[in-house]
């Protein structure tokens, strides 16, 4: 099968990871020039979904395109299209699980993402069409309670991992996930979320925030760095 991953090379990565060395894998960094490896026998997963996304590149394709659905909703991000659409989350260690988590933008695409799946040689579950999805919501949630607890100096950031890997058999703590995800990522997410549903339990911990902006901030420092 031909996948065309569209995102950065830890995207790629991760593709490779999940769905085996079997398949033809095509890289593009942007959709700048991506039409033209637009195939109707390609899967797409498309890793840089935003509501300034141009998605016009992919009004005359008529195959099967995963889009990054976990911090926008359906109605923000897909216009008009031939295209079959289906929603995953593209953060970092979520795509490479053991099954793969799809929001269906139409009940009609099931059939079509169980012969996909099945040829990618993955298990699928559908969930609620929704920002966040499900697993992205539970660890986004469980990584910023773990941010209160240190903001209100309960335990240390090792002794919570600790707590959280012993206590439930999870494979990494909230403060290790948050590392392997990007706590940027984390933010992001969070704010989506909490946008949309208005929930204060998805309101972002303060600490979290200050320490997504730092990490921005110095980010945009290395760049600036850079030219000069």
């Amino acid at each position: 099968m031909e996948i065309l991953v569209i995102g950065s090379n830890v995207s790629l990565l991760e593709c490779r990871q999940k769905f085996g060395e079997q398949h033809q894998y095509c890289h593009r960094e942007d959709l700048t020039d991506a039409g033209e490896f637009l195939k109707p026998e390609a899967i797409v997963f498309d890793f840089l979904v935003s509501e300034r996304h141009p998605f016009g590149v992919y009004k005359d394709f008529s195959g099967s395109v995963f889009l990054d659905v976990s911090r926008n909703a359906w109605t923000e991000i897909v216009g008009e299209s031939r295209a079959t659409f289906y929603g995953f989350c593209g953060l970092p260690t979520f795509l490479n699980r053991e099954i793969l988590e799809v929001s269906l933008l139409k009940g009609e695409h099931k059939d079509k993402l169980g012969e996909i799946c099945l040829a990618l040689n993955t298990k699928f579950a559908i969930v609620n069409d929704q920002v966040g999805l499900v697993t992205p919501r539970v660890i986004g949630m469980i990584i910023n309670e773990a941010y209160f607890a240190i903001q209100e100096n309960i335990a240390s950031r090792s002794d919570i991992d600790l707590a959280m890997k012993l206590g439930t058999n999870y494979p990494f703590g909230p403060f290790e996930w948050c590392e392997r995800i990007g706590i940027k990522n984390v933010y992001e997410l969070l704010t989506a979320v909490y946008e949309h549903t208005r929930e204060e339990r998805y309101k972002v911990c303060e600490l979290l925030e200050r320490e997504a902006n730092e990490v921005t901030q110095s980010h945009k420092g290395n760049i600036l760095g850079h030219f000069h």
